[in-house]
């Protein structure tokens, strides 16, 4: 099992208290039974870098502002800094947590321990103010440097209604004019050496091939990449406070705004774990639908992937063909949900509605004709000379280094790692399925598209096993805090209308907890941690994505190539920027 139970039989418990002391760490229950320790700020370095052995991984790094808490661990002062931390071998997981005080808001840089640590603490102290020091770079990431405030703190405003009408003096244009100039010095970046004077480039933020608002600031010695600094945060929209402001299920619909191409893949991560919280068991009905819908969007990912991919390193046909097999996957979606893109229709508990007439015909004539539109493809891209001339051998890692950047899905399976959470930490059902997992072996960018190809063949795999083996039963769970209850139920007494009425209006009143629920996305591994206070809302939304851990590897992989191989390197990571700015 990936998530373990805190008990005393625990080896990597049982391995801390024996190195460091028992006395050193408090436990922490939680619904999810991962391991979840607190310590000392002190004693973290040492901890951390003892458990690396282990936890070759760092998941996630996050903060949560502890002030109005009402069900905090005793062991939570102010604020509480996170380590989550995966072993892929064994399966397993760990949570570390920091506790520090509002005057004193300073933990140790884990940096020289994991290097992804880099990214997230910049995160951590853009939103919450907690310094880490010995961090080489500790500055905004997500919102503008002239900004005033930390934004996912307590007191900070969660809408624009709550602050001053916004006013643009000649004063504040001139700082904000000031703020947008480029120098170098402040990216880490040296203007010349003794015999060479560089050129510095923007690469976006308005640009085809960077796929969104995402900018690349280059440093050139002629046509070589000296360095390539990533510069994010222009799609930042606040989805974390909003999932904190909104009811339970009232933020299903922005979840599908993360990832935007992965449609309901968004909800699972964020229901699955609301259902962990609440104790809901969903039918099995729900289940394979769920899985159903998940992988027809893991295909419509990976077919704006596949045409984007050959585009950005010079075909133009390819897009055209997967395009139109996108439309009509979403003829599908539409048919079953009502949307096409964001549909938003998973429900705790279940999903919208039960399946429509006809559903079964559309889908097995997509997943039959499916596999012929893929050896075409295989011909027209993946076998083209030039194609594999701008890719094999171009933007290379090793599995090692994959795993230090917190890489994960595809682009860490490419590498050679054989790790799936739906074969390997089973989730929703998936256990029940017959599938492979595609790997790569060099870690390349053609490496990293083979992966995805063939992880389109395996969810026409999935689907064609869902249609044959549809369960019958419900589609929503009884349980009384799925939301909403089925509406031709509310016509028929006052109890169920009532119960429909509160969970519309407030939402369900989640029991006090805290749990991290990761799924295997269409990029990687997407995990939701939510804390509840007992309450209709969320008290903490920590959304890890596996975009905003892919584009930190960036200058790892580019330097000493051109800005051609960027531009493929970009293509093969398989991003989405608002999976990156949340």
């Amino acid at each position: 099992m990936l998530q373990a139970e805190v008990t005393g039989g625990n080896t990597t418990v049982d391995d801390l208290f024996a190195r460091f002391g028992a006395d050193l760490f408090d436990l922490q229950s939680t619904p999810d039974h991962t391991p979840t320790l607190w310590l000392d700020r002190e004693h973290l370095i040492a901890v951390l870098g003892h458990l690396k052995r282990r936890f070759p991984m760092l998941l996630d790094l996050f903060g949560i502002d502890e002030r109005l808490r009402e069900h905090k661990p005793a062991a939570a002062v102010d604020f509480t800094v996170v380590y989550h931390l995966l072993n892929l071998d064994e399966r397993e997981e760990i949570r570390l947590k920091v506790s520090v005080s509002a005057d004193d808001a300073s933990v140790p840089s884990a940096i020289t321990v994991w290097p992804n640590a880099n990214w997230y603490e910049r995160e951590t102290w853009d939103m919450f103010g907690i310094e880490f020091s010995g961090h080489p770079n500790l500055r905004r990431i997500l919102l503008p440097p002239t900004w005033e405030g930390h934004a996912l703190r307590k007191d900070h405003p969660a809408r624009a209604t709550e602050m001053e009408p916004f006013s643009l003096d000649e004063e504040k244009q001139a700082r904000e004019q000031d703020a947008l100039l480029f120098r170098p010095e402040e990216w880490g970046m040296a203007r010349a050496t003794e015999d060479t004077e560089f050129m510095f480039l923007n690469l976006g933020p308005n640009h085809p091939s960077v796929h969104g608002v995402f900018r690349i600031a280059l440093q050139l010695d002629g046509e070589v990449i000296v360095d390539a600094v990533p510069d994010i945060g222009y799609h930042h929209r606040g989805a974390e406070k909003m999932g904190e402001r909104q009811t339970w299920h009232s933020f299903i619909p922005y979840t599908d705004r993360i990832d935007y191409l992965g449609g309901v893949m968004n909800n699972l991560a964020y229901v699955m774990a609301i259902e962990q919280l609440a104790g809901i068991n969903v039918p099995d009905r729900a289940k394979v639908i769920r899985i159903m819908l998940a992988e027809l969007f893991r295909i419509s990912s990976h077919l704006v992937f596949y045409g984007t991919f050959a585009q950005d390193v010079g075909q133009m046909s390819p897009v055209f063909y997967m395009f139109a097999d996108r439309e009509r996957l979403f003829g599908i979606v539409e048919a079953i949900t009502g949307g096409r893109m964001h549909p938003a229709w998973f429900r705790i508990g279940g999903v919208a509605q039960d399946l429509p007439q006809g559903w079964d015909r559309m889908v097995r004539d997509f997943v039959d004709a499916m596999p012929a539109r893929l050896d075409h493809y295989q011909k027209m891209a993946m076998d083209n000379s030039i194609l594999k001339q701008r890719t094999v051998d171009i933007g290379t890692y090793t599995a090692q280094e994959a795993l230090d950047w917190g890489i994960t899905g595809p682009s860490l399976r490419a590498t050679g790692m054989d790790f799936d959470l739906r074969r390997d930490r089973p989730y929703g059902g998936y256990d029940q399925f017959d599938f492979e997992v595609p790997v790569g072996s060099k870690g390349d960018c053609y490496d990293r598209a083979v992966v995805r190809v063939e992880e389109i063949r395996q969810s026409l795999r999935i689907i064609r096993q869902c249609l044959d083996n549809m369960p019958e039963g419900p589609y929503k769970s009884e349980h009384r805090l799925t939301t909403p209850p089925p509406k031709e139920r509310t016509l028929q007494d006052i109890e169920t209308l009532i119960h429909h009425f509160l969970n519309v209006s407030w939402g369900p009143v989640i029991p006090a907890g805290e749990v991290s629920f990761p799924i295997e996305a269409t990029k990687g591994i997407n995990n939701y941690h939510l804390v509840s206070d007992g309450g209709t809302t969320s008290y903490r939304t920590r959304i890890r994505t596996p975009s905003f851990a892919a584009l930190q590897q960036i200058p790892l992989i580019s330097r000493g190539l051109m800005i051609p191989d960027l531009i493929a390197i970009i293509a093969s990571i398989d991003f989405v920027m608002a999976d990156v700015d949340r």
